[in-house]
């Protein structure tokens, strides 16, 4: 009876539940939801109940482990994929009250049996594909890390080789090379500390003197300028200013931030750090001089993976994580194209009370 009750009220059943989900505050429904993850269960039910009266378990969990995995795909969370269930269940049920059809407890019953095991099988295989995706970024962001570290080590190892044996001068370009490996060394691994901290956590909220991290950016940033023929410029900002955030974090955005700016520049080049503070805020702008960008690269910068050295050299994540680490303090980056001389990377903090 409730097999024949579903097949013929089919389509009032869809667009009841849709209306169901359509008004879901929490979690927010999506157009994928509404319009894939409705008539998907509906059709595995009619599905379970036209083979038997009593579905066995495995055939019900096998049939809600496809679902998962359909609603996973398609980008759907946990919490959608248990309300796109449970949705369908009242909305079957409700209607069945209303027109006063004549459903069995044993009916019922075994669509709540449909339902339990849905839910868990469906929700079980959903959060193991999830876990799967997850780790396999990780490890796939690991070998490229893994991979750039090596190659910067080769780089210095085999320069360090050829000052040793005397071959050439530590002032020379080989003796250059080797810094230029150490520094990039020491960068991935500041960043990777960073990315660490935006994940696991927790931040440290605190006070941050400005004078005193752009003073440390000063030092760290050093033997870059020296290798790469850039001069760099921080403009003095005003005493006992203070931001809202995790310094360790912060340092790291700087740090990155300098880091691409001499990178790009042009030898020769100059790149300016300057403060700008209002009565709430406080923006510290880093200026290079790359000579600009391609059209369209703004909106592409940011993005995770994306390289931009001509060599396309690191892991293209630096400008993804520090974005990640100001908005996690309560700030945010621009970035302003200067068509033929630059960019101008901005970052938006909090400032102390």
């Amino acid at each position: 009876m409730l097999l024949e009750f579903i097949t013929t009220n089919r389509d009032l059943i869809i667009a009841r539940t849709r209306e169901k989900v359509a008004n879901r505050t929490v979690p927010r429904p999506t157009e994928v939801e509404i319009v894939h993850g409705v008539p998907l269960f509906l059709g595995q039910l009619s599905a379970r109940l036209r083979a038997e009266v009593d579905p066995a378990p495995s055939q019900i969990g096998a049939s809600a482990t496809l679902h998962g995995v359909e609603l996973l795909n398609a980008g759907l969370t946990i919490g959608q994929v248990v309300h796109d269930y449970g949705n369908v269940c009242q909305a079957i049920t409700e209607l069945a009250v209303e027109v006063g059809a004549q459903i069995t407890n044993d009916d019922f019953g075994t669509l709540n049996l449909c339902l339990d095991i849905a839910i868990a099988e469906a929700v079980t295989e959903f959060a193991r594909q999830r876990e799967q995706k997850i780790m396999g970024q990780g490890v796939e962001h690991l070998g490229f890390l893994a991979h750039e570290l090596r190659n910067l080590l080769n780089t210095a190892t085999l320069a360090f080789e050829a000052v040793r044996l005397g071959n050439v001068g530590i002032g020379g370009s080989t003796g250059t090379l080797l810094g230029n490996s150490l520094d990039g060394m020491r960068y991935l691994i500041s960043r990777s500390l960073a990315e660490v901290r935006l994940e696991v956590g927790p931040r440290h909220d605190e006070r941050i003197l400005v004078a005193n991290i752009l003073e440390e950016i000063e030092i760290a940033a050093i033997l870059q300028t020296k290798n790469r023929d850039v001069q760099l410029s921080i403009e003095p900002t005003e005493s006992g200013v203070m931001v809202d955030g995790d310094a360790q974090i912060l340092v790291s955005i700087m740090t990155n931030l300098v880091h691409n700016a001499c990178k790009f520049t042009r030898p020769r080049g100059h790149v300016t750090l300057r403060t700008r503070v209002t009565t709430d805020r406080v923006s510290i702008d880093v200026a290079d001089q790359c000579g600009g960008l391609p059209p369209g690269m703004v909106a592409k910068l940011f993005q995770p993976y994306e390289q931009h050295a001509i060599d396309r050299s690191g892991l293209g994540l630096g400008l993804a994580i520090s974005l990640r680490g100001a908005r996690a303090i309560g700030g945010d980056i621009h970035v302003r194209d200067l068509p033929g001389v630059g960019c101008v990377f901005t970052v938006d903090l909090r400032r102390s009370e």
